[in-house]
């Protein structure tokens, strides 16, 4: 559970927040162009070296139903910060890929290993020091809709409040081709609904068949390797890869590789999402 910070314990975390250097650079200014489905992989993304670390920009543009989807990837050595507590009116997810992270959240912290995720409602503070003895790296996914800059629009009672979810208590519940653990689901101040949850397939098998829905969706490969296929084109995307499929484009994934593999599916709904799937596309 979180730990309440005390005002020592507060001014010493800040201060270890402050002092570091400064935090990466920032992510290139958004593409006019909205964003299709594709893949970007891993071994594609160009580390770009950061007084902290490293980062990897992914991308930074509008698609079907989001203002914009900005998406990177850091690395912060030891005793290294993403930055100062801060806050924004866009919901933030991290996806913790490799180390040990001190999360700060609305003045509380809390530990969270390979695999944990983190979520940011609307303007909470919040940042990320490396805690470990090795190099951390974790995924960044900012998600900003088209009410996200009008606060006199914002949900004034959503569901689905900040949250930090520990890999190691997320329930893994069998599927007939793996595994499936939810992360979370429910309204927030810019969303209708959003969801996040993790699934496992086994060798050769899929979750599912291709299919299209009205809603943007967000595929994080944990490990292993899928294909995945794009309006009948097929490509393949290793451990670290993202993947994005916008609004009614066919798509559907397969495990590709020789071991299980494991991916993150964030879903959102916003007031630009298409209620239902064309009938052109179906």
């Amino acid at each position: 559970m979180p730990r309440p910070i005390t005002p020592v314990s507060a001014f010493l975390a800040l201060a270890a927040f402050l002092t570091i250097m400064p935090t990466s650079p920032a992510a290139p200014a958004v593409s006019t162009s909205p964003l299709g489905s594709r893949v970007f992989s891993w071994e594609k993304l160009v580390a770009r070296t950061t007084p902290n670390g490293e980062r990897r920009d992914v991308a930074n543009h509008p698609t079907p139903t989001l203002a914009v989807f900005e998406c990177h990837i850091t690395t912060l050595n030891p005793g290294r910060a993403s930055h100062a507590p801060h806050r924004h009116p866009q919901e933030e997810f991290i996806i913790v890929k490799e180390g040990q992270l001190e999360v700060h959240l609305n003045d509380q912290t809390q530990e969270a290993g390979p695999g944990s995720v983190f979520f940011y409602a609307s303007n909470d503070a919040h940042a990320v020091r490396n805690i470990g003895t090795t190099r951390a790296t974790y995924w960044v996914i900012n998600l900003a809709t088209p009410t996200t800059h009008n606060p006199a629009a914002h949900l004034r009672n959503p569901t689905r409040p900040s949250g930090v979810f520990d890999w190691a208590k997320l329930t893994a519940v069998p599927t007939k081709v793996g595994e499936r653990r939810d992360v979370l689901k429910g309204s927030t101040a810019t969303m209708a609904n959003l969801t996040c949850h993790v699934t496992t397939v086994k060798v050769g098998e899929a979750a599912h068949g291709a299919h299209r829905h009205p809603d943007d969706e967000i595929v994080i490969v944990k490990e292993g390797t899928l294909e995945i296929t794009i309006n009948g084109e097929t490509q393949r995307a290793g451990a670290g890869s993202v993947v994005f499929f916008a609004s009614n484009d066919l798509h559907g994934m397969r495990n590709g590789g020789d071991t299980p593999a494991s991916y993150y599916v964030i879903r959102m709904i916003t007031s630009a999402t298409p209620k239902v799937v064309p009938s052109a596309a179906k």
